[in-house]
C-alpha cells in the first residue's frame, strides 16, 4: 500500500513539473527594419530573436543607423542608437508597435 501511495505521489509530482510552462528565451515573431546600402534601402529582420540579449542590426554602420523599425514579436524591444544597446537615445517599442523613418537605431534588445 506505502510502495502504491509513493508511486502515485511521484507520478503526480512528475505531472506538475511537466504541465507547468517553462519561461521563453526569445521574443516570438518578427522584428523588421529598413537600412542604407550601396546607395539604396534594404529590408532587414530579425525572427525569434533572443530575449534580454543586445544585438547590433545587420546593415547599420557607423555612417547610416537602421530605421523604420516594426516589432511584430511578443515582447518589448527598445531600440538604441548606439551599437551595444548604450547611450541614453533609446525608443521603447511595445509589441505590435513601430515607427516611422525618422527613428534612427543601431542597436535592439528585447524583453
Amino acid at each position: 500500500m506505502r510502495l502504491r501511495n509513493t508511486l502515485l505521489a511521484a507520478t503526480s509530482a512528475l505531472g506538475l513539473v511537466l504541465a507547468v510552462p517553462v519561461s521563453a528565451n526569445a521574443a516570438d515573431g518578427v522584428f523588421r527594419y529598413t537600412y542604407r546600402a550601396d546607395g539604396s534601402e534594404h529590408r532587414g529582420e530579425l525572427v525569434d530573436p533572443k530575449a534580454e540579449e543586445c544585438v547590433d542590426v545587420k546593415g547599420a554602420t557607423d555612417q547610416d543607423a537602421a530605421y523604420a523599425p516594426v516589432n511584430r514579436t511578443n515582447g518589448s524591444a527598445v531600440a538604441f542608437l548606439e551599437f551595444g544597446c548604450v547611450g541614453d537615445v533609446y525608443r521603447v517599442l511595445d509589441p505590435g508597435a513601430s515607427a516611422g523613418r525618422r527613428l534612427n537605431f543601431r542597436s535592439v534588445l528585447f524583453s
